[in-house]
């Protein structure tokens, strides 16, 4: 596999933005090499400068769940360019696609668009700390948020830790107010509230964490988080930005029966162009600006291309064959990765929700950031570079998910067990 022109353009890169890249992961630190340079994609496969073919499962890092250049969005969005590529004032399009939200998820009554899942979380928790007039947040470890100042922080051990800021540039005073708690325990999470909820805004949450890998959440827990929440007043906030349309139709909420009072989304609703929303109840949401007193702007939110592409992203899901086929598709690959370990002898943990997955290199059960960090991310880095070498592109990082999509074929999948366990022998 040659990549002459990927690293020619990696050394120019270098020269212009931080790391070369435009953002962290993507500059394959975690797993060695240089990254590759993309020059198309089509379907379920990636292309990159020097002419190799990848079956992609990162897929833009999960928005393209119909897969690369879906022709009924390409064919949409030719139209939409014609038409202008941003106005500044309100569109048709925009309630199109938040009437498609709002049916696959109820619980947000009513909607606001922005254009990152970074931009749709530091909305929510404004908006909740506008409605409860408290201050606090509570996260858990593991889960990100996006960029937000007053959510980048590490978590300490043991139950509640008041935390430190975990990036240069973000002042403590910000993460004094960011309460971090382990993901799945119910009890460090309940005597929390017992003991600070005057305090506390809002409780966040990724339902299955997404960037530890895939980390699915115990039933009691989600339940817990509803439960204590509502006895004391607290905004119950799910951060569905890649989880939502990726768990089910109407995201981890639907899936676990679990009803948030904000909800955030962003990834499929953009159907690969840059886009996120924050929505829930009428009485928080009436709050934001015109309406109330919160404030929150953006000149490019509800951009006619982005919604345009979602529009055409979620018609084609909003039919129920293509979940019994992402269905399919995803049991086949799963299967076939466990069995492809166990065959070789290779430890591993595999987890998935709907049609998001992990691979741990660990013996251990995954449940939350503490055991996910107990995967040896040497094997991964082998794995991931094996794979890679003969044709399959996984997210460059032992702790972000995979995503499969609509357009994966049974010999994309079949290509992925035989190779998959050719590199597991090796390890």
């Amino acid at each position: 596999m040659k990549t002459t022109k990927s690293e020619k353009l990696y050394k120019k890169a270098l020269n212009l933005m931080p790391g070369g890249v435009n953002s962290p992961v993507r500059a394959f630190k975690a797993v060695g090499g240089n990254p590759l340079f993309i020059a198309k994609a089509k379907g379920s496969k990636i292309y990159d400068v020097d002419g190799n073919e990848y079956i992609d499962y990162v897929l833009s890092w999960g928005p393209l769940i119909l897969g690369h250049a879906y022709p009924s969005v390409v064919k949409a969005l030719k139209k939409a360019i014609e038409r202008g590529t941003s106005y500044g004032a309100p569109t048709e399009l925009e309630i199109k696609l938040a009437e498609l939200i709002k049916k696959a998820f109820p619980s947000m009554e009513k909607i606001r668009m922005v254009n990152s899942g970074t931009e749709a979380t530091m909305s929510a928790i404004r908006v909740a700390r506008g409605f409860t007039k408290r201050n606090k947040v509570v996260k858990f470890e593991g889960c990100y948020h996006g960029h937000v100042d007053g959510l980048l922080v590490s978590a300490g051990s043991g139950a509640a830790t008041f935390s430190i800021p975990d990036s240069l540039g973000v002042p403590q005073s910000y993460t004094s107010e960011t309460i971090v708690l382990p993901f799945n325990d119910t009890e460090a999470f309940k005597n929390t509230l017992k003991e600070h909820w005057k305090d506390i805004a809002c409780v966040i949450v990724e339902p299955v964490i997404g960037n530890m890998g895939c980390i699915l959440p115990k039933e009691e827990f989600l339940q817990a988080l509803r439960e204590e929440t509502e006895k004391y007043g607290i905004v119950l906030i799910f951060d569905e930005v890649m989880t939502g349309f990726r768990v089910s139709f109407g995201g981890a909420q639907q899936y676990y029966g679990i009803k948030p009072d904000l909800t955030c989304l962003g990834k499929v609703i953009g159907g690969g162009l840059p886009v996120g929303a924050y929505g829930g109840k009428k009485e928080i949401m009436s709050l934001v600006a015109p309406e109330g007193g919160v404030y929150q702007a953006g000149t490019l939110s509800g951009n006619p291309i982005a919604m345009t592409a979602g529009i055409e992203t979620l018609k084609v899901l909003s039919k129920v064959s293509t979940y019994k086929k992402l269905e399919k598709k995803m049991q086949y690959l799963e299967e076939g990765l466990r069995d492809s370990a166990k065959k070789a002898g290779v430890k591993v943990k595999f987890y998935r929700a709907g049609t998001m997955f992990c691979t741990y290199f660990t013996e251990n059960e995954v449940i939350d950031a503490k055991t996910a960090k107990t995967s040896d991310t040497e094997k991964f880095k082998k794995f991931f570079l094996g794979m890679l070498k003969n044709g399959i592109y996984l997210a460059p990082s032992q702790f972000e998910a995979g995503f499969i999509s609509l357009a994966h074929s049974e010999k994309d999948i079949e290509k992925t067990i035989k190779v998959a366990y050719k590199i597991f022998k090796e390890l």
